[in-house]
């Protein structure tokens, strides 16, 4: 093996290394027994996020109207406040937010039926805390999604 080999296959990371020795993932929501392709799989990262800028917009204009006109930053800490009390009242009767809904998402146990009250408000506070939706397992679920157990997945 060249350098160039061992350099391109470090860049790449540990899953393309695995990969090159044989190791098959397979697609995302394989291993919670989803299906590969349209309803019931693992909704797409860029849906994901798009759903949470709209409901992040949506919790910004709220805040902004009602809690506190003119002052931005006041607008800001409202947000996350109102962004909780969303995902918690929405995922927790519905199964998803205004922007999820918008674009096809919806959150479910990892067994397939609805979340409970405990998980939706553990998994909407860690999502508020951010950190945590930005470290991704193989499936693509957030550190939030695994904690509480649950799945986005496509309507």
């Amino acid at each position: 093996m060249d350098n160039r080999q061992a350099i391109g296959s470090w860049l790449s990371g540990p899953r393309a290394a695995a990969e090159e020795m044989g190791a098959d993932f397979g697609y995302r929501g394989k291993r919670l027994g989803l299906p590969e392709n349209g309803p019931g799989s693992v909704a797409p990262l860029g849906r994901r996020f798009g759903a949470i800028f709209m409901d992040w917009a949506l919790c910004l204009l709220i805040a902004y109207g009602l809690f506190a006109p003119g002052d931005q930053q006041a607008a800001g800490n409202w947000a996350v406040g109102i962004f909780l009390v969303l995902s918690v009242l929405t995922v927790g009767t519905i199964g998803c937010t205004p922007g999820k809904r918008v674009l096809g998402i919806r959150v479910v146990a990892e067994s397939g039926g609805r979340l409970t009250l405990g998980r939706v408000v553990v998994r909407s506070v860690l999502l508020c805390l951010v950190i945590p939706a930005l470290v991704w397992d193989r499936d693509g679920r957030g550190l939030h999604d695994r904690l509480a157990r649950a799945v986005q997945v496509r309507i």
